[in-house]
């Protein structure tokens, strides 16, 4: 008798200790002016005394392990509200809703925002651009905005056009997916320069993902993923403006406002303009240091809100016309074609999305719907190059998110549809191609809290062109200790490529491309691991991350100007193809209000040509980073300085072209500075800067800039800056809705 009721008050507390929910899941929120909920990112979650806890999402949304029984009050708390107490002993699925501390009105207390930073939740090694990272700089637009990061590399394309790219885990840009707010973007016609198409005032955040990242929105990502989040119609910023002028005559204008027009609609209106007008030849080779541009930039978005669902749609549209060329070229006469040399390129883009997600009975399930639509024209010319393209670009994506027995095991399953078509037109050279894609994806994530996550993805797609093709995916994130994470992943990328319009640098060449061979479809696979370790040093957190990536490619379409002084080679791999590249990276608050970072990282890039492996072009070998940005007491000023030490190399071979026109085999190294201070009041913020500040230029960064329709003509041979110090100021102002 006595094992008996032993044996069921055993059960009985067995039973208890497994009923209790295994985590919280929530939202939290504020009411604005019309009592409409506004999801409150940033909020501290935490159980009452413990250290245990997290933070709100942009959403609002948080998850915290429970893992004793005793766990039964959360707080729930934010700088300026009324923090929150709840019991929590009979349910796993909160809404909090916080409410402004009025007694703090006639002080005004300002929190640092934070810098670039690690996900520390994240499977996949994501980091965290924030907008009080993209301030330290200029950052007028997205290729801008990577000057104190230290595993994306811009550089120009060219020493004419202004075209610029991106390098990620020494690739070229083209094998990262670009995306905003996990549409995909920047593909296409839009490689070469739209970069410049992002005005920085529109981004919220940029969160940079390395290897080959999620397969919800495609089988592009090779070495990573780029995403822009931009400002929402919900954010408290009634009115934004931000004016920019540069000592080189640049001047932008931007304006952005959101308003509420009812308690379930919300819209906001972004603006830019941009001109550079001004010529210049700091060098005496005769042509343009920067070409000459205007370009007006248009967003209108929408979002709905119910307690069912949230819609956004919106509309972008971007005109541009830019210039460059030989200075005599537009002194005002006309022009013989064959003396003076010109470029000129007009684009037309208009771009359209709709975001749908409804919100099941089922806690944390969900059902998402992403349309979106591209037009982009362009008409150009490259002194007797002409290049006249069309692209139209449709992609929708269907998708279910859910779990399976509990919210530790979730998946995520969908069908997505792309149309791509182009008519390209290069000189007498017409290339048309049109590719219908659907495809079906299947994620699956367990997450053990503060333990051990697993990601795994499978997707298949059938290109029109190319055939079936499949995406397989593994991220699985290791937390060693509280203090150590390890990161590993594997997987697959895949893309069709545009030769032409991936590489209209190379129009800025006397040279004309020779397709040697029927092109296949781009595939990699990459493989990375990452170690990051959190160190305590003198009340203050040491973050150290250590990480390698390599990505060997199966097949690649090869852009090859080193074989003939005549052509430019396009054909498919044959041999081997790779990068690997080791990265270190250090953060640490040194003293009070200052922030250090501190970055090495290594590449070895290597590819075959003409039966040769050799190091890839116009790849650093090695590249350092140090950053400091340090902010006085309540935050008036910041004062924030990056140096880039940029390690030699190699350069396309120009040992065929005569003795005067001949390169060394290497770049050389040097270092490129950069340093802003900006003064905040409560609704402005002025801010002066400069740019390359060491004066270092690319020596004769035009091959035969004497000869530009000569055999020899090469501008496209780009390794360093070609124009010097730029220094520049502007103005901030914001007026926020809790400010009226």
């Amino acid at each position: 008798m006595n094992l008996k009721i032993i044996s069921l008050l055993a059960i009985h507390l067995a039973s208890a200790h497994f009923a209790f929910p295994q985590e919280i899941k929530g939202f939290v929120y504020e009411l604005d002016e019309t009592r409409k909920k506004l999801p409150l990112p940033g909020a501290n979650v935490y159980w009452e005394g413990t250290s245990e806890g997290t933070a709100t999402g942009l959403d609002g949304a948080f998850t915290l392990a429970k893992k004793d029984p005793k766990d039964q009050t959360l707080v729930v708390s934010f700088v300026g509200y009324v923090s929150d107490t709840l019991d929590v002993a009979s349910s796993d699925h909160l809404e909090v809703i916080l409410s402004q501390n009025k007694t703090l009105e006639e002080v005004e207390v300002k929190e640092r925002a934070p810098g670039a930073h690690l996900s520390r939740t994240d499977a996949i090694p994501t980091q965290q651009i924030t907008l009080g990272e993209l301030k330290k700089a200029a950052c007028c637009n997205l290729s801008e905005s990577f000057e104190t990061n230290a595993s994306v590399d811009v550089n120009y394309s060219d020493a004419i056009t202004g075209a610029k790219q991106i390098k990620l885990l020494g690739l070229s840009g083209k094998y990262s997916q670009v995306q905003a707010e996990n549409v995909p973007i920047l593909r296409g016609l839009a490689a070469s320069y739209g970069l410049s198409y992002i005005p920085g005032s529109w981004m919220e955040s940029i969160q940079v993902s390395k290897g080959t990242s999620s397969v919800k929105t495609g089988y592009e990502s090779t070495t990573g993923q780029i995403n822009v989040e931009y400002k929402k119609p919900t954010n408290k910023e009634k009115l934004f403006v931000n004016l920019f002028l540069n000592q080189a005559g640049r001047v932008e204008a931007n304006i952005n406002s959101s308003i509420r027009v009812n308690p379930n609609w919300t819209t906001a209106i972004f603006g830019h303009v941009s001109n550079q007008a001004t010529m210049f030849d700091h060098n005496h080779d005769g042509f343009l240091d920067d070409p000459v541009f205007t370009q007006v930039n248009l967003f209108n978005r929408w979002n709905r809100h119910t307690d069912k669902m949230e819609g956004q749609f919106g509309v972008k549209y971007l005109n541009e016309s830019r210039k460059g060329g030989q200075m005599d070229y537009y002194s005002g006469n006309e022009p013989a074609l064959d003396s003076l040399y010109g470029t000129e390129m007009k684009t037309n883009r208009l771009e359209a999305f709709s975001k749908t997600g409804f919100f099941l009975k089922r806690p944390s399930s969900s059902i998402g719907w992403i349309n979106s639509y591209t037009y982009h024209s362009m008409h150009s010319f490259f002194g007797l190059n002409t290049y006249d393209a069309t692209e139209n670009n449709f992609y929708s994506n269907l998708m279910l998110q859910t779990y399976v027995r509990n919210t530790a095991h979730t998946i995520t399953t969908g069908v997505s549809y792309m149309l791509d078509s182009y008519d390209e037109n290069l000189n007498d050279s017409v290339f048309k191609r049109t590719e219908h894609v659907p495809g079906a994806f299947f994620e699956y994530s367990w997450v053990v809290p503060d333990k051990f996550t697993l990601l795994a993805a499978m997707r298949a797609d059938y290109n029109s062109i190319y055939g079936l093709f499949l995406t397989p995916r593994l991220h699985l994130k290791w937390d060693i200790t509280k203090k150590l994470v390890m990161r590993a992943s594997a997987g697959r990328g895949s893309r069709t490529a545009n030769a032409v319009a991936e590489n209209l640098s190379l129009l800025t060449t006397s040279r004309h491309f020779v397709f040697t061979d029927k092109l296949k479809m781009e595939h990699a696979w990459n493989y990375g691991i990452n170690l990051t370790q959190y160190v305590d040093i003198l009340g203050k957190e040491l973050s150290i991350s250590a990480e390698f990536y390599r990505t060997d490619f199966t097949n690649q379409v090869i852009v090859d100007k080193e074989q003939n002084i005549d052509e430019i080679r396009v054909y498919n791999l044959e041999g081997k193809s790779f990068a690997n590249t080791y990265q270190v990276e250090a953060k640490y608050e040194l003293i009070r209000q200052m922030d250090v970072t501190l970055a090495f990282r290594y590449n070895d890039v290597r590819m075959t040509l003409s039966d040769m492996l050799m190091r890839e072009a116009l790849v650093n070998k090695y590249k350092g980073l140090v950053s400091v940005s340090y902010a006085t007491n309540l935050h008036k000023w910041q004062f924030d300085v990056t140096a880039q030490f940029n390690g030699p190399s190699r350069l396309p071979s120009t040992a065929m072209l005569p003795e005067e026109y001949q390169m060394p085999d290497y770049s050389p190294f040097y270092t490129i500075l950069n340093a802003q201070v900006t003064k905040f009041y409560k609704k402005w913020e002025f801010y002066v800067g400069g740019e390359n500040l060491t004066n270092f230029r690319q020596p004769h960064p035009i091959i035969a800039a004497d000869d530009p329709f000569g055999p020899n003509f090469d501008a496209s041979n780009i390794w360093g800056p070609v124009s010097g110090i730029k220094v520049y100021a502007g103005v901030r102002f914001l007026l926020k809705y809790d400010q009226l």
